[in-house]
């Protein structure tokens, strides 16, 4: 082996571990703090919270913001429990805004450091393989908004999948800021107002319908969204553009 392709592979090391870092951090964060990022937990500290936000309103504001971010920069679990709490804290507005910038910006850190440990190696990699694989990146790329958008409104897409495969593909990173903030919007906005009428639930003693999202007058909406962003893709297709990969 040559001295150049060694230090290569260690530079390339080096380049990974963020995305390293992450998935580790993930890894730990499940094990280690699933039962504190909890319904419960937000229950049975809800006056303290309430109470600190009161006193120190932009220092809570600006804490929770940092901690939704690593939340979703490290995959951890909770980010559901954070939104309602953002919600419960902060009300609908301007509590979804303060939700859907720190998840776009914890999303853009997991895009970055896969984009700087592995894609941009392998989408030169999948652009120089010819065929099948080729063809689904070239459409990915030629229609990036659309799909990008149809990903994060539609629910059944994981939210790390949604961040970490864009990456490895060679998605523009404006395209990729401005979908994320727009697509999560709809469903952040769901469950920030669950989560502002929680205080009702807690003095209730009820959990709160978190099954309201797919409610027909919420997500009725929503799959109008995902019908409209599906549209481009569509009209190329009927007109015999490349917007979906074809046998040859």
């Amino acid at each position: 082996m040559s001295e150049t392709q060694d230090t290569s592979e260690g530079f390339t090391l080096r380049r990974a571990l963020p995305l390293i870092a992450i998935l580790i951090a993930a890894g730990l964060g499940f094990y280690f703090l699933r039962d504190y990022l909890s319904f419960e937990t937000l229950r049975d500290n809800r006056e303290a919270l309430i109470a600190w936000r009161d006193s120190n309103y932009v220092l809570a504001a600006a804490v929770f913001m940092m901690i939704y971010i690593a939340v979703v920069a490290f995959s951890l679990p909770g980010a559901l429990v954070m939104t309602l709490t953002g919600g419960f804290l902060f009300g609908l507005f301007p509590g979804v805004l303060f939700i859907v910038t720190a998840a776009t910006i914890g999303a853009l850190a997991i895009f970055l450091a896969a984009r700087l440990g592995l894609g941009e190696q392998l989408a030169a990699k999948m652009d120089s393989s010819g065929g099948r694989i080729t063809q689904m990146k070239k459409a990915l790329n030629e229609n990036e908004v659309s799909v990008m958008f149809l990903m994060r409104l539609v629910p059944a897409v994981p939210f790390f999948v949604a961040n970490l495969l864009p990456a490895l593909v060679g998605v523009k990173l404006r395209n990729f800021a401005l979908t994320t903030f727009f697509g999560i919007l709809p469903g952040s906005a769901v469950y920030t107002w669950v989560g502002a009428g929680l205080g009702e639930v807690f003095a209730r003693g009820e959990t709160p319908n978190l099954g309201i999202f797919f409610e027909p007058q919420i997500i009725g909406p929503i799959l109008g969204l995902c019908a409209l962003a599906a549209l481009p893709i569509i009209i190329k297709a009927v007109r015999g553009g490349s917007a979906l990969p074809v046998e040859e």
